[in-house]
């Protein structure tokens, strides 16, 4: 792993340095931590399943009428996907148009590698102004995810004898008694899942639990998970220590879609 130069990354003082994934699969790769999942990886996911139960990591969603217009505000009461149905006439039947706003707290989305940007470039290094522009994403889109993304889960439950405290900045210590307590062990390639016992809030007065810097920086190498699905998003702050965003931090630095 390279490491990006220090980067002012909230507009305070605070600076840090942070692994990074840029350039270690080439200057034209799309995938980052997505080349992790290796067949490897993804036969050591099929070969622990044992019942064949689906358990869906996705916030339920229960659309709206399309009636406030395309711009409604991604208020937490408000839902990310707006309607409108169509009748079709002499066909006996109806179709509907919908208005998806993925970045909205309550939608559950896969990040682009295009949507953090560096210094002007996107991941591994592209000039921004070529890679997204008005007529659509040129580099960096989800669409080079198209096959699909298959490979083990590890879901480590850190609020297993309650909900963590607010603010409470998840460490590298946090994660190792967890996998300690569960019999399991983070691989290369494995899609990690953490349980904080929280529920989406953006209550400052009340902030969540989130990944620390200390947890990001002792993620090196092969073994960094390829993604991670957290089920409490993580509060904007980049001091060691302290909860920092993960999408920022995984999504900037590491590739991690």
């Amino acid at each position: 792993m390279s490491t990006l130069p220090k980067h002012d990354l909230t507009g305070t003082a605070n600076e840090t340095q942070l692994p990074s994934n840029w350039g270690r699969w080439g200057t034209d790769d799309e995938l980052g931590t997505l080349n992790l999942i290796t067949e490897e990886a993804r036969a050591r996911g099929a070969a622990e399943a044992r019942t064949g139960r689906a358990v869906s990591l996705a916030q339920p969603i229960q659309s709206a009428p399309l009636i406030s217009g395309p711009f409604a505000p991604a208020a937490g009461d408000v839902s990310p996907v707006q309607r409108l149905t169509q009748y079709t006439g002499g066909v006996p039947a109806t179709a509907d148009i919908m208005l998806v706003t993925n970045h909205h707290i309550r939608s559950t989305h896969l990040d682009a590698l295009g949507h953090q940007i560096v210094d002007d470039q996107v991941y591994p290094g592209r000039p921004l102004a070529e890679s997204v522009t008005p007529a659509g994403v040129r580099h960096g889109s989800p669409a080079a995810f198209a096959a699909g993304v298959v490979t083990r889960g590890v879901l480590l439950d850190l609020a297993f004898e309650g909900p963590l405290a607010a603010g409470h900045p998840i460490t590298s210590e946090d994660f190792d008694t967890a996998e300690a307590r569960q019999g399991v062990r983070l691989e290369s390639g494995d899609a990690l899942v953490v349980r904080c016992g929280w529920v989406y809030t953006i209550d400052p007065e009340r902030p969540m639990p989130g990944i620390s810097l200390d947890r990001c920086a002792g993620c090196t190498g092969a073994a960094c998970p390829c993604t991670q699905a957290i089920s409490a998003t993580p509060t904007r702050r980049w001091i060691p220590l302290c909860p920092a965003c993960c999408t920022e931090s995984l999504c900037r630095c590491w590739a991690c879609p």
